[in-house]
């Protein structure tokens, strides 16, 4: 089998046995609401931790939190942020043990979360990517599995205080 062909089909292997979470702050809210119903096109099932509606007044450290500590407590799991910038729930989330949040704005900067620094957590600058990019970022980030390699593992680890 080509390889091209086994990458993904361990990418359909990663997805179905992952548990995956979604948030945002009003910022990311409507991107939010796409990626999910994005999800459910593609049949992929995806636990929403809110906003569940647009409140203008939202702040961005309360979604990060509550995936980040989803994150945080369920193994096998990934989540999805959303904010203005992707900044400020990257911040956050990572103030969570066992978290690895990274920041992506195109497909290269995804990958790299992932293949080198087994990034659990994908944040997005909504006000930054249109819908079709976060899409774009979105599946390849859930496709692509951690190389394991042993300096990546090194330093990993290190990020383990």
């Amino acid at each position: 089998m080509p390889e091209k062909e086994m990458q993904m089909m361990r990418g359909r292997d990663i997805l179905l046995s992952m548990k995956l979470f979604i948030a945002s702050d009003h910022a990311g809210f409507f991107l939010k609401e796409y990626l999910r119903k994005y999800f459910i096109t593609k049949k992929i099932s995806v636990i929403d931790l809110g906003a569940s509606s647009f409140v203008q007044e939202d702040d961005y450290p309360r979604y990060a939190f509550t995936l980040a500590k989803n994150i945080g407590k369920e193994k096998n799991s990934r989540g999805i942020l959303l904010c203005g910038s992707g900044q400020g729930v990257c911040i956050a989330a990572n103030k969570i043990s066992g978290v690895r949040a990274a920041l992506a704005w195109n497909t290269k900067s995804a990958i790299l979360s992932r293949k080198d620094d087994d990034a659990n957590i994908l944040c997005l600058p909504s006000r930054l990517i249109s819908r079709n990019e976060a899409k774009k970022i979105v599946d390849v980030w859930l496709r692509t599995p951690f190389s394991k390699e042993a300096r990546h593992i090194r330093r990993i680890k290190k990020l383990s205080l």
